[in-house]
């Protein structure tokens, strides 16, 4: 029996840890993962399930599940990197476009609580979006010190890419603490603009 301990740990973790432990099995051995939330018990099951194993689940207690793998051994190598997304692709041909730390005009404080009600809103949609741009005002959302930096690091764990302009994050001297995603170029911010399906600005 092996015990992989994922209480507290956020996604990808709990998949990373699962994973590791699978790759040093020398034959038929069970795993018992333990996490503390049912999204971290879906990836990891289907992360498990990917590679072979036989995956089974239970709840212990309030905040406490346990994901028993029944593994034959170490999964093979391409077995190994299926499933190994935090969550599954529940993405769309869609691209959200943020150009301000504020949502509308009139009342900035107003504004700033309505786009953060935005980002949220966005992390609760049955298909979440492919990509979400962020330059201007936008480019301070992704940075240290933002009040939606929880949402979208938990978008960014679903698969959904968050680029932030580079030239934006210069300007307002943001480089060094973007906190989440990457930096992007006009050029890519355009490419993907234009290869979306849909666009949705707040």
């Amino acid at each position: 029996m092996v015990t992989v301990n994922a209480m507290g740990d956020n996604c990808p973790i709990p998949v990373i840890k699962t994973k590791k432990a699978m790759q040093t099995l020398s034959g038929p051995e069970t795993i018992e993962v333990l996490v503390d939330n049912e999204i971290a018990v879906q990836n990891v099951s289907k992360m498990a399930a990917a590679s072979g194993g036989q995956v089974s689940s239970e709840k212990l207690g309030e905040k406490e599940f346990k994901v028993t793998i029944q593994m034959e051994g170490a999964p093979k190598a391409e077995e190994s990197e299926e499933g190994a997304s935090c969550m599954p692709d529940t993405r769309r041909d869609m691209v959200v476009v943020v150009a301000s730390d504020r949502m509308g005009s009139g009342n900035d404080e107003l504004g700033k609580v309505l786009i953060k009600g935005f980002i949220f809103a966005v992390t609760q949609l049955d298909e979440l979006p492919k990509a979400m741009l962020f330059y201007n005002g936008g480019a301070t959302l992704t940075a240290e010190g933002s009040d939606s930096l929880e949402d979208l690091k938990s978008l960014e764990a679903q698969g959904v890419e968050i680029l932030t302009c580079g030239t934006c994050l210069d300007y307002y001297g943001l480089k060094e603490k973007l906190a989440v995603g990457s930096v992007t170029n006009m050029y890519s911010i355009v490419e993907v603009m234009a290869n979306a399906g849909k666009i949705i600005r707040p």
